[in-house]
C-alpha cells in the first residue's frame, strides 16, 4: 500500500460567542471527496475550531491515510498544535485529544490559511448552524 495523501480543510463557526455552533470539514485526495457539516450545540468559536480539527482527525483515521495536510483559518488551533500548548485551560482537553489522534498518523502537517482559501469548510460550518437552529 502506498502513501495516501489527504488535504483536509476545517472550520468552526458560532452564531454568537458562545452561541449555536457548527463544524465544516472538507477532505480531498486519493479519490476521496468528503464533506462533513455537523451542528455541535452551544460553543464559542475557538472551541468549534478545535472540535472541527478533532472530528477531521477521527475521519481521516477511518480512511487510513498516512499523510495528512490540515488547513485551518484558526490561528489559535494551528499555533496550539505546532507548540503542543494552549494558554486557555478551556481548550486543553481538545488539544490533548488532537495530539493523541495526531500521534497515530505517520506524517501530519497543519497550515494556517486565510478565510478566502477556506470557503468550502466555512460554508459547511455555517450550514451546520442553520441545521441546528
Amino acid at each position: 500500500m502506498g502513501i495516501i495523501l489527504l488535504e483536509v480543510y476545517i472550520d468552526g463557526a458560532s452564531a454568537g460567542n458562545p452561541g449555536p455552533s457548527g463544524i465544516g470539514i472538507f477532505i480531498k485526495g486519493e479519490g476521496h471527496q468528503i464533506k462533513i457539516s455537523e451542528y455541535i450545540g452551544e460553543n464559542n468559536n475557538h472551541i468549534a475550531e478545535f472540535i472541527a480539527l478533532n472530528r477531521a482527525l477521527e475521519e481521516v483515521k477511518k480512511i487510513g491515510s498516512s499523510l495528512i495536510s490540515i488547513r485551518s483559518d484558526s490561528k489559535i488551533v494551528v499555533s496550539s498544535i505546532e507548540k503542543q500548548y494552549v494558554k486557555n485551560e478551556e481548550y486543553k482537553p481538545y488539544l490533548e485529544q488532537a495530539i493523541k489522534l495526531i500521534e497515530s498518523i505517520d506524517m501530519f502537517f497543519i497550515k494556517w490559511i486565510p478565510d478566502s482559501q477556506n470557503k468550502a469548510a466555512d460554508a459547511l460550518a455555517r450550514e451546520a448552524i442553520l441545521k441546528g437552529k
